[in-house]
């Protein structure tokens, strides 16, 4: 966790109560259980007021002699009644809690994972990976967890510390009013020393999480420090990591070791006056049942505001994580369906989510910048009909990919439109266009589970028949039927089981039996060998085929059949064509293959000399 992540967890002054109130609301499916812990909260508050009453009646029975033995009876069954009831209370509030902690954290893991397939692409370039997973598990299990027991020692702690109050009071008012004098103090000195807690307790979890990120930035990247041979730089770093880890472990030690004499001596200070004032009028008008009962009522009046104010100090530390948790459910997507799609008012044939097939895709000035001011294309026009495959060539950072994105809206363009069969592509509805869309990767990524399952991933419907003729038509049938398990191989997290290239073959198989109709290759190939992207080109070919298709190029030799190619530069075509009118011109095309081709024949050569046979072909990255 980066230290700008740490920045949203600072010590709050303050509740915002409209928040609370927000996240409150994801109890709303649980009222049943939260008036039962608030009642069973109340009912404990007032056996726990109670209980002192019944010792003191307990101990005059047992001092009254025969007199007092005729009601003692009476009086342990009571007591052992309300003991027994607090048992009772105690395991309902277990039960109704973990009922709405655990109900809580699913519904908004939920609603969270939700939300978050709903959202753009932009708000992935803006969040980063960490951030998100710890708003779905540390945010959710802290709020969840929380909540309920908040709930619980607000109901109890206030209708305990107004029976005991009470008690008291109908007691012996003036001995109450003398013992209530340490209440002030006790709440001031609980609500500063929380928040100082608070405090250092966030300098150990960051300083934490720093030590923890050296130690992997130093394993990941040890082979690094020794061969710069700064090993001793390495460890002074981190000696200061460990040294602020040490001092603001011992502050918090420190604080806690003064904060529980400090609440203790306060309390025993009631306690104090109530032994002093209390004794004095013992054979007066208090009994000694009365004086052990008011001692133990003064002993429990710190208690409750000790709680209370440790519930209020965690909140102000769990005010982060609500503000975390709600910005993310409170996102907007960028791109999303027009509101008339939504309400019915636009009855295109496409509306319905059938089959009418995608006829053309045109870009009509388009312009778009990922930040303001940094534009990335500039009144961009194409146009591309079924059956035509446009090669995207270019340096780095002009503009390809941002062209394939928009073309599958998981950007809008800034200015202009995209129309789809001639209609402004925001008019119609998203799941439709992007469920006839097949994209492949630069980096491919797989999930957990079997090679089966992950070529099944875009169509779950499809037979093992369907699959496996996939993986044929990409040349990764071969492959694939040697693993251990065959097809029923586990790809492993992230596909880590498989090599790179077999991972690429696993999604073009992908797309090839999810059908899209709008297909989009980003340097699909650039993360094969030469000797497998030639195996699996006659396979792209055939996919392509029918089909509009986008097709972002590593090397240049696999567009060369591509019915145009266009070469993209600060955002605009520089020249468009085929293969051969782009190499006849000897234009930035020409410019660029013919390079390539040099730097690849140079390499064929030092690696033939070295003995390291090598197919040809362009290799270098556009």
């Amino acid at each position: 966790m980066t230290d700008t992540e740490f920045l949203d967890d600072e010590y709050r002054g303050r509740l915002d109560v409209g928040l609370w109130r927000r996240v409150l609301a994801h109890a709303k499916p649980y009222r049943r259980e939260v008036l039962g812990l608030a009642l069973s909260g109340l009912i404990m508050a007032g056996a726990d007021a109670l209980l002192p009453l019944v010792t003191g009646w307990v101990v005059d029975d047992a001092v009254q002699g025969a007199r007092g033995r005729a009601l003692l009876a009476g009086h342990a069954l009571l007591f052992l009644g309300i003991v027994l009831l607090m048992c009772l209370l105690v395991w309902l509030f277990i039960l109704l809690a973990g009922r709405i902690g655990t109900g809580m954290a699913y519904d908004m893991r939920r609603a969270g994972f939700a939300h978050l397939q709903e959202l753009s692409f932009s708000f992935y370039d803006r969040r980063p990976v960490g951030w998100l997973m710890a708003r779905l598990t540390s945010d959710c299990e802290r709020l969840a967890s929380l909540i309920p027991w908040s709930l619980l020692d607000v109901c109890w702690g206030a209708a305990f510390l107004l029976g005991i109050c009470g008690m008291m009071l109908w007691m012996d008012a003036r001995l109450a009013g003398l013992v209530m004098l340490v209440l002030p103090p006790l709440a001031v000195v609980s609500l500063v020393f929380q928040g100082k807690l608070l405090r250092s307790q966030r300098l150990v979890r960051k300083a934490n999480s720093q030590i923890t990120a050296s130690f992997h930035e130093g394993i990941q990247g040890v082979r690094t420090t020794k061969a710069l041979v700064r090993e001793e730089e390495s460890l002074r770093e981190f000696q200061g990591l460990a040294a602020a880890m040490r001092d603001h472990s011992v502050q918090n030690a420190l604080q806690a070791a003064v904060y529980l004499p400090v609440v203790l001596s306060l309390g025993s200070a009631g306690v104090g006056i109530a032994l002093w004032r209390g004794g004095l009028e013992l054979g007066g008008g208090m009994t000694y049942g009365g004086m052990v009962a008011f001692l133990q009522l003064a002993t429990l009046l710190y208690i409750p505001v000790q709680e209370m104010a440790a519930r209020f100090t965690q909140l102000q530390a769990a005010q982060a994580s609500a503000e975390r948790l709600q910005q993310l459910l409170d996102e907007v997507p960028d791109v999303r369906d027009d509101p008339a799609i939504l309400a019915g008012g636009l009855p295109a044939p496409s509306h319905d989510g059938g089959a009418e097939r995608i006829e053309s895709v045109e870009f009509d000035g388009v312009s778009f910048a990922y930040k303001e001011g940094e534009p990335v294309l500039d009144r961009f026009d194409l146009r591309v009909g079924a059956g035509e495959t446009v090669a995207l060539v270019g340096p780095t950072g002009g503009g390809k990919t941002t062209i394939a994105s928009l073309a599958a809206r998981f950007y809008e363009p800034s200015s202009g439109a995209i129309r789809v069969n001639g209609t402004d592509y925001r008019r119609l509805p998203l799941r439709w266009l992007q469920s006839r869309l097949g994209i492949v990767l630069q980096t491919p990524h797989l999930f957990s589970g079997s090679v089966r399952e992950n070529i099944r991933y875009g169509r779950l419907e499809a037979s093992d028949p369907d699959v496996e003729e996939a993986a044929r038509r990409v040349r990764a049938h071969d492959f694939i039927a040697a693993l251990e398990k065959g097809y029923d191989t586990d790809a492993g997290e992230f596909g880590n089981r498989l090599s790179t290239g077999q991972k690429q073959l696993v999604s073009l198989a992908r797309a090839v039996l999810a059908d899209p109709q709008v297909l989009i290759l980003d340097e699909a190939t650039s993360s094969v060998d030469t000797e497998t992207e030639a195996l699996i080109q006659r396979g792209v070919e055939r996919l392509l085929r029918g089909r509009i298709s986008f097709v972002i190029a590593h090397r240049l030799s696999t567009i060369r059949s591509a019915g145009r190619i266009l070469v993209i530069e600060g955002g605009r075509i520089a020249e468009q064509g085929s293969h051969a009118e782009l190499m006849a011109r000897r234009g930035p095309y020409y410019r660029m293959y013919t390079g390539q081709f040099a730097r690849e024949s140079q390499e064929q050569a030092l690696e033939a000399g070295a003995g390291t046979p090598r197919l040809a072909g362009p290799a270098a990255t556009t």
